[in-house]
């Protein structure tokens, strides 16, 4: 395992990330998207072909770069106008109004 394997595998939020690299981040967009915006770091790492070969150096600059990639992608839009998660790219805007939903009956009890 490389040092920055070993190094990435010791992160746990999306904070530690930004962190890592010396990347600087809204705490609002990332409080909004942080889920999002890892995943998308994943995916965008997953497209680059010959990753695994290059030096750590070269590597951990890739990584950064994907990460920042990442992050301006919600910066400039949301998890709904992004659609990272597949359950999102196939909500077709549907809209669920708070006041809406309801809390089951409690067992035993009559409605």
């Amino acid at each position: 395992m490389s040092d920055l394997e070993k190094d990435l595998s010791g992160l746990s939020g999306a904070e530690d990330f930004f962190a890592y690299f010396g990347l600087a981040f809204d705490t609002q967009v990332i409080a909004a998207s942080r889920l999002h915006i890892l995943k998308q770091f994943h995916d965008n790492l997953a497209t680059i072909d010959g990753l695994e070969a290059l030096g750590e150096d070269a590597k951990r600059a890739v990584y950064r770069e994907q990460l920042a990639r990442a992050y301006q992608r919600f910066v400039a839009g949301t998890a709904l106008t992004e659609r990272v998660f597949p359950r999102l790219a196939l909500a077709k805007g549907a809209f669920v109004a708070l006041s809406s939903l309801r809390l089951p009956p409690k067992p035993g009890k009559a409605t």
